[in-house]
């Protein structure tokens, strides 16, 4: 395989544990953990995890000491290193720069550190290549920080900022209710994917979709709605499928219940993906693996993904 992309990870859900530890006892961060192994279990999703906002929590711990430009550019910049290492040649990781300003920071300084992160890792690691897309989030009175970052995406969209995304707790926070941040995504013509289908049925998908996005974070609720796979197939969406996460977050009961065979076989254009690498143990290498070993795809079905995800990336 002369490409292994990765379109769905997230920086926060990324960081090394080892990272955690250092970057809390440099911030005088009093975590409520003793040792780096306790870190690592404080940021993975407990076996027992019963929804996508119980796993939301494993994000806290990372977001304590990611409130520093240092803090960032380290994060970005080892999560390319370790992308790199494990023979990933592109991907795009998403952060959202308004989790970051708790310290002083504004989400412009957040995406400058972020950006110098990844261009370092490039330098040091030329097979790869990386973008970054900017978060907004879903939450309660935050619509001046999502329109923040869609002006920060504006300002530094190029050869690493490529695109705009929301995520968060989606079936708390209906897609529809961020209207007025993706009118102005679409004014300034920026490229988009959105978190949708995951914790909330198709109905988010179609504002997704409504919204102007071309991929979709997950997706996996197109499965319940054939008119929306045969849109899906017709527009050449594609699906930032990340099997290992949507059963952790009880999207789907089982890992052999999840819908991405079906969707495959039915013609979406469905990617591979981890999510998170740190808060669901995984990593691109593992969940083609799960394909091959639970849902039996070969090798040239593998590649055809593969293709998919190069088609539909932001970078060109």
């Amino acid at each position: 395989m002369d490409k292994l992309i990765e379109l769905h990870l997230h920086l926060d859900g990324s960081l090394r544990p080892e990272t955690v530890w250092e970057l809390a006892k440099e911030q005088n961060i009093k975590l409520p953990a003793n040792t780096v192994d306790e870190v690592r279990d404080q940021m993975q999703v407990p076996e027992d995890c019963r929804t996508l906002e119980e796993y939301l929590t494993r994000f806290d711990l990372p977001l304590l000491v990611l409130q520093t430009r240092e803090a960032l550019e380290r994060a970005a910049f080892e999560l390319t290193e370790d992308l790199a290492k494990e023979g990933v040649t592109y991907a795009e990781i998403r952060f959202a720069p308004q989790l970051s300003i708790k310290g002083g920071m504004t989400q412009e300084q957040a995406v400058e550190a972020a950006i110098e992160g990844v261009k370092r890792g490039m330098e040091q690691y030329p097979s790869i290549r990386v973008g970054l897309i900017l978060c907004c989030m879903r939450g309660e009175d935050n619509e001046e920080w999502n329109l923040q970052t869609v002006e920060a995406a504006k300002k530094y969209l190029g050869d690493v900022v490529c695109a705009v995304d929301i995520a968060g707790a989606e079936s708390l926070y209906p897609t529809e209710r961020f209207a007025p941040v993706f009118e102005k995504v679409r004014e300034y013509g920026l490229p988009s994917t959105i978190h949708a289908g995951e914790a909330a049925g198709p109905e988010s998908m179609k504002t997704a979709l409504a919204f102007g996005a071309k991929r979709i974070g997950h997706g996996v609720a197109a499965v319940e709605d054939p008119e929306l796979v045969r849109r899906l197939i017709e527009e050449q969406i594609t699906l930032e499928v990340c099997v290992t996460s949507n059963y952790q977050t009880k999207v789907v009961p089982s890992i052999e219940a999840h819908p991405i065979r079906r969707l495959f076989n039915a013609g979406v254009r469905v990617t591979v993906n981890s999510d998170n690498r740190t808060v669901s143990n995984t990593n691109v290498r593992k969940e083609l693996d799960i394909l091959r070993n639970v849902f039996g795809f070969k090798e040239q079905e593998i590649e055809k993904m593969e293709e998919y995800a190069w088609e539909a990336r932001f970078l060109r």
